[in-house]
Parts: C-alpha cells; sequence; structure tokens
C-alpha cells in the first residue's frame, strides 16, 4: 500500500511555492508600474493642463483622479503579470456589479462629479469671479471649486456650498469674465423737465467720472413714458470689472447726477434702477447703502 502523505505533501508544497510566485509577481509589478506611471503619466497630465491655462485650483482635483486611475491600472496589470488573471475576471465583474449599486445610490453624488468636470473643461468661471445665479436669485464671488462643490461668498459674508449640477443645469452670470462691463441706470424724471438737459447732465456726469470709459462713449435714450415720469437710461461701461469697483463707481456716479438733479431743479419722481448686475435701487439716496456691499 502507497502512502498518500508524500504526494499530498508535495502538492500542497508546489501550491504555496507558486503562490508566492505570483505574490511576488504581484507586488514587484505594481510598484514598478505604479511609480513608472505616477513618474510618466502625471507629469504629462500636469504639462497638458498648464498648456490649456488651468488654475491650481483645477489642477489639483484633477490630478487626484490621473493619480488614482493610475493606481487602478497599476493593480489590473499587476494581477496580469503575476498570472492572477482569473481573480482579476471575479474582481471587475464584482467590481461592476457594485458599480452599478453605487450609481443608483450616488446619483446626485456622481451628476455633481461630472458637473464639475464640466466646469473644470469650459471654466464658465474662475476662483476671485463674481458670478450670479437662479435668475439672480443668488450671487457672489467664487472662493473654491472642486469635483462635487463649488463655494461662493455672498456680499453679505455667507458662504454658499453650491453643487456644481446647480450652477450646470441653469444660466450662469458671470459680469467679471470680459475685461470691460456695461451698466445700465434708468432715471426718471418728471413731464415738465427739460429732457435735453437732463441727458447731457447724465452724459457730462459719466465723462466726468474717472473710472468710467470714454471708448465706447456713455450714452443716453427716452426709453419710458410712465405715468408720472419720463425715463431716461443712460448706458456706459467700466474696465476690470470687480464687484466692489462696480457698486462704489455706480453709486458715484449715480449720485453726481442726482446732485446735479437737485441744483438744475429737476424732479425726480420716477424709482430708479440698476439695471446691469443684480441690484435695483429703488432711490438714489439709498446708494450709500448699497454701496457697502
Amino acid at each position: 500500500m502507497v502512502d498518500p502523505l508524500p504526494g499530498l505533501t508535495q502538492v500542497m508544497s508546489d501550491e504555496l511555492a507558486e503562490i508566492v510566485t505570483q505574490s511576488i509577481y504581484f507586488v514587484v509589478s505594481f510598484i514598478a508600474i505604479y511609480f513608472i506611471g505616477r513618474a510618466v503619466v502625471i507629469p504629462i497630465v500636469r504639462r497638458l493642463m498648464d498648456s490649456r491655462g488651468y488654475e491650481e485650483s483645477i489642477k489639483n482635483p484633477l490630478t487626484k483622479v490621473t493619480q488614482f486611475v493610475v493606481l487602478f491600472a497599476a493593480v489590473a496589470l499587476a494581477f496580469g503579470f503575476a498570472g492572477l488573471g482569473n481573480f482579476l475576471t471575479a474582481l471587475a465583474t464584482v467590481a461592476a456589479a457594485a458599480t452599478l449599486a453605487i450609481g443608483f445610490a450616488l446619483q446626485d453624488i456622481i451628476a455633481n462629479f461630472v458637473a464639475g468636470v464640466f466646469i473644470f473643461t469650459d471654466k464658465p468661471f474662475k476662483i476671485g469671479d463674481w458670478i450670479e445665479w437662479d435668475g439672480g436669485s443668488y450671487s457672489g464671488i467664487v472662493e473654491d471649486i472642486d469635483l462635487r462643490v463649488t463655494r461662493v461668498r455672498t456680499f453679505d459674508n455667507e458662504l454658499l456650498t453650491v453643487p456644481n449640477s446647480v450652477l450646470t443645469d441653469g444660466v450662469i452670470k458671470n459680469p467679471v469674465a470680459k475685461d470691460r462691463l456695461r451698466i445700465q441706470f434708468l432715471f426718471g424724471i418728471g413731464y415738465d423737465d427739460d429732457i435735453h438737459q437732463a441727458t447731457d447732465i447724465i452724459v457730462e456726469e459719466a465723462e466726468n467720472h474717472p473710472e468710467i470709459l470714454d471708448t465706447p462713449e456713455p450714452s443716453v435714450r427716452l426709453t419710458e413714458l410712465g405715468d408720472s415720469a419720463v425715463g431716461l437710461k443712460s448706458r456706459f461701461w467700466i474696465a476690470d470689472p470687480k464687484r466692489g469697483d462696480f457698486v462704489k463707481t455706480r453709486g458715484e456716479y449715480v449720485t453726481a447726477v442726482k446732485e446735479r438733479f437737485d441744483a438744475a431743479g429737476i424732479d425726480m419722481p420716477y424709482p430708479h434702477r440698476q439695471l446691469t448686475g443684480g441690484v435695483e435701487v429703488a432711490n438714489p439716496a439709498e446708494l450709500e447703502a448699497v454701496s457697502g456691499d
């Protein structure tokens, strides 16, 4: 009778040796692929982002995503080099099922992530920009952008954490995206007042203000005939617009027009309003309070 133990011992020894060998191949392959990937792929991605002019706030999250992709690729390739194909197939099946389940549970998070990618690539705004959304209901200065949310500081010093999908699903107004901003302000004067005199005053005060551009020239148009007032719409441009500079310039300009109207005896019965920038002013006297935004 043959003793089976030596044969069984040999089989177990061979299997153990194979497992140890595969483990060594896996570890060595993973370390080599991962560090080569970090040394080659990530710098290439960083250079591509630099060539497109991405800011550091955008490059950092995308770099983290690239690092995750390199890590996943290193694990997958290391399984292949170690001869663990069957295990890799089983792992992929489990991962696919888990991804499907997680996808249903995390639809909002995934939507915000995809929206964050679009924000990074389309660049509708950047950190430091003054933006408005939801029809002007919300506005503020962008403080931070990541792949899930954007953080906006309102002009009342409140911090809004906005899901990225909210910003990509609607219209975003970015008044400071360009190097110039046109401002419109509707002045109202009485029917008995001299329209030409009022128009000259509005244009002169725009020309006298150092922050208002001479080109394009300020202009005034009669746009409304109300029940008790004539509406004169002033249009003028400012350079390098920022929220603080815009409010200051607008306040100084409208205050100067109001003082000239008072000196000339021009009545202002109409509820005057600023038509660009998302702020309405019921009365020029309120501009002092608004200027504190």
